[in-house]
């Protein structure tokens, strides 16, 4: 059986020590385990871009793996410190919303973490964290780790609404790398325009549909409508935020 993987997903980028400082703990109490770096990239105190992020890889792991997010404006603050067991993976971080997408499986049991008086109160992930994401990979039951904890922060993705006429309002929840805005629509027509900052964008399946430069729609990898510009930047171009409104029409 292959040794379980342990999961990084912060905030702190690669330009200073603190990555480092989490993997000199990981590699000390659990030698020889895989450190997967998954980013170190999400923007700064950004928990709800961690918590699309988690939506997106957490069960695409394999059974065992135990990520560890570290995305925690409210570090040494009295928001709790938590681990999780949710279908087969184990989840480490702050109790502030980032590890919600694996709250809502039926099987998802919560422990409230100890947190040491001598742990920094700047530095959870090293000193709270990390050596519990170490025992976890380690083999060691989540039962072992804390108390039981039933008040985890639980975040849902806002749902579109269908109005009178058919139309489905959503808004933009995140914008990625490339410029594409993210919505929270979801569709399964091929034919359509969505509505957004005043600009029309018809619906395709792929950006080679797309003529350079024009704005478009279409359902991306995560299932999610996105708004982008072919071999352009929509966010940019449209000055495009989280929760900018959008209007989905479809032809059936």
């Amino acid at each position: 059986m292959t040794a379980p993987a342990i999961t990084l997903l912060t905030d702190f980028g690669t330009a200073d020590g603190y990555v480092a400082e989490l993997k000199g703990v990981l590699v000390s109490l659990a030698p020889g385990l895989s450190i997967v770096d998954l980013s170190h990239d999400i923007p700064a105190q950004d928990i709800a871009m961690a918590r699309l992020t988690v939506a997106r890889y957490w069960k695409r792991f394999p059974v065992g793996t135990v990520h560890m997010v570290v995305v925690d404006p409210g570090v040494g603050t009295s928001r709790a410190a938590i681990a999780i067991a949710s279908e087969g993976r184990l989840l480490v971080g702050p109790d502030n919303g980032v590890l919600s997408p694996a709250l809502f499986s039926l099987d998802a049991r919560v422990v409230q973490l100890p947190v040491d008086q001598n742990a920094s109160a700047t530095f959870h992930g090293r000193d709270v964290f990390a050596p519990v994401a170490a025992r976890l990979a380690r083999g060691e039951p989540i039962e072992s780790i804390g108390e039981p904890y039933r008040d985890a922060v639980r975040l849902r993705t806002p749902q579109p609404r269908r109005d009178a006429h058919g139309l489905l309002h959503g808004e933009v929840l995140t914008v990625d790398r490339f410029g594409n805005a993210i919505t929270n629509l979801v569709t399964r027509e091929s034919v359509g325009m969505v509505k957004v900052a005043g600009r029309a964008a018809r619906l395709v399946r792929t950006y080679g549909e797309a003529a350079r430069g024009e704005v478009v729609a279409l359902v991306g990898s995560s299932g999610l409508v996105e708004i982008a510009v072919c071999e352009g930047n929509a966010a940019q171009a449209l000055g495009l935020n989280r929760g900018d409104a959008v209007v989905l029409s479809t032809v059936s």
